[in-house]
């Protein structure tokens, strides 16, 4: 069985490191034959073929993202939803391409940014070969939005979206995609698998894949490499102090508002605020031996130092991480990882946190309900899910994870939420079981 894994590259953004690693759990787990397909590689992963190999096809590419870009930037609401809309009216035609001939099965994944427009879905679905598309956000059933937040629309029929476009109307560029989008899947034979219940409940509940085969199956991950490992000796590799609590921050984007950043800025200085309040009243009786008043931050990714000066505890950053090894060390290294985002399906950094044994606190949105196992769940706590856009909540959520809970419980158990959940073998399985049923 030959199995084509699609996607836009292999180095950018969540989706190309959760396809990565699924071709890497299947080629390891499973006789399935796979192979990815993307415009450009830059992982060297074994089993990765790109299609743009000369300087003419990657400028070919690179045009097609800034005409998308450009396509948009007319309809767009304001520059911040810039990235958020894809309209996809920009792509390669690759249903001739050999790698795609000569496969049992096409498994797409993010196709955005000119890599793939609707036409050129059209032109896969039209080879009636199987496809599985597995949804890292909402776009594949929406008007062009990737998170359509509070809007329902897509439930019927896009248009009037108001959220991303200056002129909102019935017929609007929401509702020509959708309709395109119509026209193209139909007759396609498609299985629908989103990483998480909560993007596949939405999923089942849209227009456009309403009567469409849709299972939900978690991203994998390598819990070889993702593993707990001394915070003693994590913390030693980046030179942080052995006695002081860290609060983990993975950065991308400080600016970008579906992010949080400034519920997580909010939070912490709650936080402060309530430690000298505590350090002030000289309480004798704290609830935990762990230092009250000795906590820092780490960062890891895009960041600059300017972007963390408003915050009230220091600041360590640890710039943007490559190696697997380096990264496991950094979420070992925290005493808690704090995702403060508003828009979220399935986060791998989350997976990643609690494979290392770090317990996660974030918001009750999306799928971080079904990593994050709240503290009175009545199941073993992995972490602390605070109320949608409370900063005080998230406050809570990280004062209690540092000096309330049981720590090494959970610990444990996020480790074991991991183990039994998304590990390769056991997602790899998942996928082959799909896979067979549709050859």
């Amino acid at each position: 069985m030959k199995i084509l894994l699609l996607n836009t590259d292999d180095f950018t953004g969540g989706a190309a490191i959760a396809c990565r690693r699924l071709l890497k759990a299947l080629r390891t787990h499973t006789g399935v034959n796979a192979q990815m397909l993307v415009q450009e590689s830059k992982s060297g992963q074994e089993g990765v073929v790109q299609l743009n190999n000369s300087w003419f096809s990657k400028k070919k590419a690179f045009l097609r993202f800034v005409a998308e870009r450009l396509y948009f930037f007319f309809f767009e609401k304001s520059k911040e939803v810039r990235f958020l809309f894809n309209p996809a009216k920009f792509g390669m035609d690759i249903s001739k391409n050999q790698d795609i001939t000569n496969s049992d099965i096409i498994h797409l994944h993010w196709i955005n940014f000119g890599f793939l427009s609707i036409s050129s879905l059209q032109k896969l679905f039209k080879t009636q070969k199987p496809i599985v598309w597995t949804l890292h956000d909402m776009w594949a059933f929406t008007g062009g939005c990737h998170h359509s937040g509070e809007c329902e629309n897509y439930q019927k029929s896009c248009g009037n979206c108001d959220k991303f476009l200056k002129t909102p109307s019935d017929n609007d560029l929401s509702n020509q995609i959708w309709k395109d989008k119509t026209k193209a899947f139909e007759g396609a034979n498609l299985t629908v698998i989103t990483c998480s219940q909560w993007l596949g409940n939405r999923a089942k509940q849209s227009s456009l894949f309403k009567n469409v085969r849709v299972e939900s199956i978690p991203n994998p991950i390598d819990i070889d490499v993702f593993h707990p490992i001394d915070k003693a000796k994590a913390r030693q590799k980046f030179g942080l102090s052995e006695d002081k609590q860290y609060i983990l921050f993975a950065a991308m984007r400080v600016d970008a508002v579906g992010k949080g950043f400034a519920y997580f800025a909010e939070a912490l200085s709650i936080l402060n605020a309530r430690l000298l309040n505590l350090e002030a009243e000289r309480r004798p009786n704290r609830t935990s031996n762990r230092s009250v008043g000795r906590i820092e931050i780490i960062v890891f990714g895009q960041a600059e130092a300017s972007d963390f000066d408003s915050l009230p505890f220091k600041v360590n950053i640890l710039g943007r991480l490559s190696d697997l090894s380096t990264i496991a060390h950094a979420y070992s290294a925290a005493s808690v990882f704090v995702i403060p985002s508003l828009e979220e399906n399935l986060p791998n950094t989350i997976m990643e946190s609690m494979a290392c044994g770090t317990p996660a606190v974030g918001f009750n949105v999306g799928g971080i309900p079904e990593m994050i196992e709240h503290e009175t769940s009545g199941v073993p706590p992995t972490g602390y899910l605070a109320k949608y856009k409370s900063a005080e909540d998230l406050a809570k959520g990280i004062y209690w994870t540092l000096f309330e809970s049981d720590y090494q419980s959970l610990a444990h158990n996020s480790r074991q939420k991991v183990l039994d959940n998304y590990s390769e073998k056991v997602v790899a399985e998942k996928y082959k079981r799909v896979y067979v049923s549709m050859s």
